[in-house]
């Protein structure tokens, strides 16, 4: 009995892995296994990453919100503990944004949270 191959199978599955590494350089874009092996890198790369990202914008917000105090005469941590104390409940997205983009209107907070 002839062995069963399964080619059709086999050939939507290659074109599924070489679609994914287009644009990859030399062989890693063009032969299969290769491609497969660089695809598989490159989604556990994504993974890790989506969730590295959220540290990082985290870490960026910090970073200015701590800036944007210091230019207000106060460190972040008490800051922070000011807010908390205050009940305000500001994320440290829309604080970076008040820092960054409305100095005054930061200044104003600092000055309520502080008083």
């Amino acid at each position: 009995m002839p062995r069963a191959k399964n080619n059709v199978a086999a050939k939507s599955r290659h074109k599924k892995i070489l679609k994914m590494a287009k644009g990859y350089r030399l062989s890693r874009g063009k032969l299969y296994k290769t491609a497969k092996d660089q695809v598989d890198k490159s989604l556990r790369y994504a993974y890790r990453d989506r969730r590295a990202k959220k540290r990082h914008f985290r870490s960026l917000w910090i970073a200015r919100i701590n800036a944007a105090c210091r230019l207000n005469n106060i460190s972040y941590s008490k800051f922070i503990h000011a807010l908390q104390e205050k009940n305000v409940e500001l994320d440290r997205k829309s604080l970076a944004h008040l820092a960054m983009h409305e100095p005054k209107a930061f200044e104003q907070l600092v000055q309520q949270v502080t008083a």
